[in-house]
């Protein structure tokens, strides 16, 4: 190995800070040129490592071949070795993935497994120049923003990529140069998947009229990775004087979001926390002039717009202070309350003298319905009363105590107050003579 390539190598890894003295590193081994280079830099410049091999059983012979030549490598150098055999096929049918993205979980899971239980401090991967390249087009191609746009990081967490600063043609190279053996994997020639597309495709055919194309992409990656630290510390400080939280949620005052500038941005890199996607981000922002009670959901969390707020909400919190009540929901749950709601066709005008249960004109309700603690400004009409009436004045009027009227949950369609759960219906939302069909819902106190 010429010392000019070492040199590089360990000046890459001080710069970075990704191995330091008496430290342990994993390494990601196929068998394919990058990771036996990234061997031969680790064992040359006298860094203690171990090997690792994922057998994904995807090319059956060649598969076999490749994890005895892997195996055959650390041997002879005894270096600690590590292998194991993933059905990926089987997996990937289990979990409903890609194969791509299935055996990037398989090899990542086993590596760290692998990492605690023998005591290495890092994983290392071979991803050169040309994989960051090609790292670069695929998030550029698939909309993922300036964040896509960093490429691979030298260093994110546990896992190190030491040979980023070497181009696939360097390393190719290297091995005719020193008449050395690697495994050829022959699925790198096809383009049925993504990256290979790019690889084998769409970067030789920009190459032809840009031919510094690789170098200059990993330039560009490096700019934007100084850009994007540029762009998060703006973002956070419009992000911070937006958002409100109270325990679970989040509060975001709308009129203030819409007076942000670059207003679409902010609110894609704002909700994309809550994982709604950006054409989701911009849904939002046409809900400001909606009425009250219109949801948007993500794949974790829901957003409820009510009034002059959007307010953000875990779905599987039991703690929610704001709580939507489809049409079809039979049954609501609290930390400290549980709803039972049924439709029914009104057969007399019983109504029960229990302050628990809400009899409702179900033709007059818009759903979905919001449950949702009191707060000052609210109003509603009490039952058999034409005038409205503050929330506020009413709690003193019935001598509520401060902590009965914080735990006071209301019930909510559109802008208007349906019920003070357990005290009292709207008057606009009682039954009539011309009532059809009932809601009924019943209150039970845990």
């Amino acid at each position: 190995m010429s010392d000019s390539l070492k040199q590089r190598f360990l000046q890459y890894i001080h710069t970075h800070h990704l191995v330091q003295k008496g430290n342990k590193t994993l390494l990601a081994v196929s068998g394919g040129a990058d990771s036996v280079l990234l061997c031969e830099l680790f064992y040359q410049s006298g860094l203690t490592f171990g090997i690792a091999h994922c057998n994904f059983q995807l090319r059956e012979k060649d598969a076999d071949e490749d994890a005895d030549f892997v195996k055959r490598y650390a041997q002879e150098k005894e270096i600690p070795f590590h292998v194991i055999r993933f059905n990926t096929e089987k997996e990937a049918l289990n979990h409903k993935l890609s194969i791509e993205e299935t055996a990037r979980n398989l090899r990542y899971t086993w590596f760290e497994k692998i990492r605690k239980e023998h005591g290495y401090h890092f994983i290392a991967t071979a991803h050169h120049k040309n994989d960051n390249a090609e790292t670069l087009l695929f998030n550029l191609f698939r909309g993922t923003g300036i964040h896509g746009l960093h490429g691979i990081q030298p260093k994110r967490e546990k896992i190190i990529r030491p040979l980023l600063f070497l181009s696939k043609a360097e390393i190719l190279n290297y091995f005719k140069t020193n008449n050395l053996l690697f495994r050829e994997d022959k699925t790198n020639k096809q383009s049925d998947y993504t990256r290979n597309f790019i690889r084998n495709k769409v970067i030789p055919l920009t190459e032809s009229r840009f031919p510094h194309l690789i170098e200059n992409l990993n330039n560009n990656i490096q700019r934007f990775n100084e850009a994007e630290i540029l762009y998060n510390k703006a973002l956070q400080s419009e992000i911070n004087q937006l958002i409100e939280k109270k325990e679970e949620e989040i509060y975001i005052p709308i009129r203030k979001l819409l007076k942000c500038t670059p207003l679409s941005t902010i609110a894609f890199e704002l909700f994309k926390n809550y994982h709604f996607s950006y054409e989701q981000s911009q849904q939002i922002i046409a809900l400001a002039d909606s009425p009250s009670g219109k949801v948007i959901k993500s794949s974790t969390h829901q957003l409820l717009k009510d009034r002059n707020w959007y307010i953000i909400s875990p779905i599987a919190s039991k703690h929610k202070q704001h709580i939507l009540i489809a049409e079809e929901d039979k049954k609501v749950m609290t930390e400290d309350l549980k709803l039972l709601l049924s439709q029914n066709t009104l057969k007399d005008n019983f109504i029960p003298k229990n302050e628990n249960i809400a009899i409702l004109d179900y033709n007059k309700i818009d759903f979905p319905l919001v449950l949702r603690r009191w707060r000052k400004g609210d109003y509603f009409y009490p039952l058999g009363m034409q005038k409205k009436k503050k929330l506020s004045r009413f709690f003193i009027d019935k001598k509520y105590t401060l902590n009965q009227k914080e735990n006071k949950w209301i019930l909510t369609s559109g802008q208007k107050i349906i019920w003070i759960v357990g005290t009292r219906i709207d008057d606009r939302f009682k039954i009539t003579k011309h009532t059809k069909k009932i809601l009924e819902i019943t209150a039970i106190k845990k």
